[in-house]
Parts: structure tokens; sequence; C-alpha cells
């Protein structure tokens, strides 16, 4: 069996561009343009090094028209095609979704079905954190900590196409996926609902990392059967046999 293809990734996209009277809680008065993507940061988990496309990497399409996302939006679609799971932070809600908001503004089929690990849902799960953002994340877990911004006029240099604003951009989207992935290693061992590793292999592995670095600790008892509970020596998340215990018997329900 074949080890399963994991992506890490972030998007960033354009805001939505409307006239209003005012700035708090206005009506669109005329409705310009629609968002679309900026850049993708990823890395597949075999990977040591963080990658970045953006609207720039295709140079002939940003001169024509630097809105035009086509082309990275198809480059997407190729990484989550081959991604059998895919870890994002706010993924489920904000990056899967827009990201298949503009496959199908281009007439893209869906990519391949993948499994999906959110870090943000697995924070609100199982902590209680003063913040669950990214970046706070990382400065709580002492991981580090995300790129300034500065604010707004980041993304208004980008649009307008200001070389330094797209330097610290990629600059800001690379360090999110570098610190997702820290984040997301901290995180991994409670994860009770992480995607079983053990279904890409034959060996008895840990079922959150992989790994073969088991040790027996103690039995666990579901509601008719006892098992051997299993410790990770790698990630330190638990597990349990496959089987119930032999020479076990299993308890009688009533």
């Amino acid at each position: 069996m074949t080890a399963p293809k994991v992506l890490f990734y972030d998007i960033e996209t354009a805001p939505n561009l409307g006239y209003v009277w005012a700035k708090y809680d206005q009506n669109v008065l005329d409705y310009q343009r629609e968002w679309y993507m900026l850049c993708v940061s990823y890395r597949w988990a075999h990977e040591k090094t963080t990658h970045v496309i953006s609207l720039l990497d295709f140079p002939e399409t940003y001169a024509a028209d630097p809105e035009d996302d086509t082309q990275l939006v198809e480059h997407l679609w190729v990484l989550l095609d081959n991604a059998d799971i895919t870890i994002a932070h706010n993924g489920d809600k904000f990056d899967n979704k827009k990201s298949n908001a503009r496959f199908v503004v281009h007439g893209m089929a869906p990519p391949s079905p993948y499994r999906s690990i959110d870090t943000l849902k697995v924070a609100r799960q199982k902590f209680m954190f003063n913040s669950n953002s990214l970046g706070d994340l990382g400065e709580t877990l002492n991981l580090g900590s995300k790129v300034s911004t500065g604010g707004f006029s980041l993304w208004s240099g980008v649009m307008r196409g200001d070389g330094k604003a797209w330097r610290k951009m990629l600059k800001y989207a690379k360090q999110d996926v570098d610190l997702l992935i820290a984040v997301y290693e901290r995180l991994k061992p409670w994860m009770t609902n992480h995607p079983n590793m053990g279904m890409y292999s034959e060996e008895t592995v840990c079922p959150t990392c992989g790994s073969t670095h088991l040790i027996k600790r103690g039995v666990r008892y579901t509601q008719t059967m006892t098992y051997q509970q299993l410790q990770c020596q790698d990630c330190g998340a638990y597990s349990r046999s496959r089987a119930a215990e032999a020479g076990v018997r299993p308890n009688v329900v009533p």
C-alpha cells in the first residue's frame, strides 16, 4: 500500500468591490466586482519547503488582466485532485468552499474526493484557548507567529500591482503554511477523528500519524470487548488493537 498524499494549503483572496454611502452596516449601492484568488501556498507532507504560487506566476495573463485567476485556480485544482487528505486552518468553512466556488465559476468539475482536517475545528473542540486564530495559536504554543500585514493596505497594494506589496504577500502566505504545519503537529495527538492512517498500511501502525513505534499502555474497554491500548512514541496519540484481546471474554450484554 502507498502512503496517503497529504496537502497543507492556504489561499489568499482579493475582496469584493462595491460602493457604499458610509463605513458601517451599509447596503451596497453598486456592486463592481466579485472577489478572486491572489495566491495559493502549500506543502506536501513529504516535503521540507513551502511553495507559493500567485497571479504573478502567469505573466502574460497578469499583464492582460491582473484579476484573471483562471490559471492559478487550475493549478489549485490539480493540487486538490491529487490529495488524499487536506489540512487547512478554517479549511472546511473558508479554503475548501472558496476553492470550490472558483472551480465552478471557471466551469471545472470537482476535484477527486479528499478527507479534510480543519485545525480550527480541532482547537475549538478539544481546548479552550483565548483565541483560536492561527497566529494566536502559534504564539500561545510558542511555535511562531504570522507575518504582520499592516492591515488592508497590503491587499490594496497587491491589487494595484505594487511589487513591494506582492513580495510581502508571498512571504505572508508562505509563513501561514509553515505555521499551520507546526500547529497541526502539536494538536495531532488530540485528533480523535483524524483520518485513519492504518488504512494505508498492512502493518499495525498509529492511526493518527502512521508510525510503527507503538507501545502497550494498558487496555481499553468498550461495551462488549476489551482491547489492547497502544500509544505512539512519535506523535503521542493513543489507539487500540484492531482485534479484541485473545483470552479475554466479551462482556455480556443483559
